[in-house]
């Protein structure tokens, strides 16, 4: 795995200790901004400060790997993913340029490919400039808050594919340590509904769509 990916799996315990301190099925696409109304709220500095250089660091998503095998497997999901996505993103180089940053991004906060896929489809249908009745952002619905807590308070840079899977990616992965590993917590804090069932089970539905078994 590239030096990016290591580091952040080294770095990553300090990172959620710091941070301590968001049923659908594949043809039902979801047409409008299904929520993102992330709640804003205080943050510890030494929070902010972890949160601010998870996004400040801009490694590009081209991932390496330590051997043949590995590259292998990715290569599989990759072309596996984008079949399944095909319907939604008929470019296939922008589908698959999407599908390798989900990959890189995922895999740098430690995420499941499959969970963060699945709650994009609820969050946006996969549409990189929606927009919630909220005001949340672009593909995982980031609420324009956080450009201005971790970010350089540009919130317009939030309809950047890379930009918005980071942040989408670093903020699930902050609640997850704020909830201490319950994930269906976290995502009822990522979608500002905590504790009610609806949404994670969309997001639990539609991440059964972005499994994958190597064969």
């Amino acid at each position: 795995m590239n030096g990016a990916l290591s580091r952040w799996g080294r770095d990553r315990r300090g990172f959620t200790f710091a941070a301590v301190s968001s049923a659908c099925g594949l043809g039902t696409w979801t047409s409008n901004a299904h929520a993102g109304a992330q709640i804003e709220e205080p943050l510890a500095d030494s929070v902010r400060s972890a949160l601010a250089a998870a996004i400040a660091n801009r490694a590009p998503p081209k991932p390496g790997f330590d051997s043949t095998e590995m590259r292998l497997a990715y290569l599989r999901w990759l072309g596996e993913m984008s079949g399944r996505l095909k319907k939604r993103k008929a470019d296939h180089v922008t589908r698959v340029e999407f599908l390798e940053t989900v990959w890189y991004e995922s895999k740098r906060a430690a995420l499941e490919p499959s969970l963060v896929l699945g709650l994009i489809q609820v969050e946006s249908g996969f549409r990189k400039y929606a927009i919630s009745s909220a005001g949340a952002r672009g593909y995982m619905q980031v609420m324009p808050f956080w450009a201005r807590l971790i970010g350089d308070g540009d919130a317009i840079r939030l309809f950047h594919m890379q930009t918005n899977l980071r942040f989408g990616c670093v903020i699930l992965r902050h609640y997850l340590s704020v909830e201490r590993g319950d994930l269906f917590m976290a995502l009822g804090r990522y979608n500002g509904s905590r504790g009610r069932d609806e949404y994670p089970n969309l997001v639990f539905g539609a991440r059964k769509n972005w499994d994958y078994a190597p064969a």
